[in-house]
């Protein structure tokens, strides 16, 4: 059972690189994504007991130095999001959909998660910047009322860092959308 993730985001490939190999070198974590990302940044994404999990992101962030864009650890994370970054959520039937994009993948992640904590949904996909200039975004299901709550709760967080685009609720999409989203 994964305890605590971390990830730190670089605008350097090279430094992003060097910084993963920091990383997993300060202590005893595992590596779930060291990876380039659009536009040109890289991504380091662990997991492990959370003192770990901190000592881990401090080495990142001192490797990256200037280069860093955006970090978290995230002590407890909601068991919904490795699954919806990997795309390998079990949601079957959509009700209200609701959305958060953000400018950093560090900040998505961080507003999914609360986002899973604050109502009765299910994430359905978290999507990392690839083929998108860089943004992310989450999508999410349940009821509406649920759907609202978590989606202004998640934005809240990404609002604060400056890092919201956009945040949506669609209370009855058409089935024809439901389908483009499982």
């Amino acid at each position: 059972m994964i305890q605590a993730i971390g990830l730190v985001e670089f605008t350097s490939i090279a430094k992003g690189i060097e910084a993963a190999d920091a990383m997993i070198k300060a202590s005893l974590v595992e590596l779930l994504e060291a990876k380039p990302i659009c536009p040109g940044k890289y991504i380091v994404l662990i997991c492990g007991d959370v003192s770990a999990v901190e000592n881990a992101v401090a080495a990142g962030r001192n490797a990256g130095s200037t280069t860093v864009v955006d970090e978290f650890i995230l002590p407890n994370v909601h068991p919904s999001v490795i699954k919806a970054i990997s795309a390998a959520t079990s949601v079957q039937e959509i009700s209200a959909i609701g959305i958060i994009e953000t400018f950093s993948i560090a900040s998505l992640i961080v507003a999914a998660d609360i986002a899973a904590k604050a109502g009765e949904v299910e994430l359905i996909e978290i999507r990392v910047a690839m083929g998108i200039g860089g943004k992310s975004f989450v999508t999410l299901t349940g009821d509406v009322g649920s759907v609202k709550a978590s989606i202004e709760a998640g934005s809240a967080s990404a609002s604060e860092k400056g890092m919201l685009v956009e945040r949506v609720v669609i209370p009855s999409p058409h089935k024809n959308l439901k389908k483009t989203l499982l």
